[in-house]
């Protein structure tokens, strides 16, 4: 269903029966892992004009992996973690 690298790729799917006894099939809710159980691999330095993704893509060699850098810095805001040039990101490796 979803691409190996996808942050949904290990999570189960769930059922939901609705009032009108109809099923529906979603995937399970992601717990995003506290910094504290990462691997910091790299810390990158928020330049004027970055995206996450192309923080990801020079640091991981993959803009779709962008994920991993939030979730390394505690972030929901992909915006707001490079919003801010100077800032410093930790980049960690995958969790299994």
């Amino acid at each position: 269903m979803f691409d190996p690298s996808s942050r949904y790729a290990d999570l189960p799917t769930v059922e939901h029966r609705t009032a009108s006894g109809r099923t529906v099939v979603h995937v399970g809710r992601r717990l995003l892992p506290t910094a504290g159980q990462l691997t910091p691999l790299a810390r990158v330095v928020v330049t004027e004009g970055d995206r996450l993704d192309l923080v990801a893509a020079r640091t991981l060699g993959d803009p779709l992996q962008w994920w991993r850098i939030a979730d390394a810095n505690e972030g929901t805001d992909p915006e707001e973690l490079v919003a801010t040039p100077g800032r410093i990101l930790w980049v960690s490796t995958p969790t299994t």
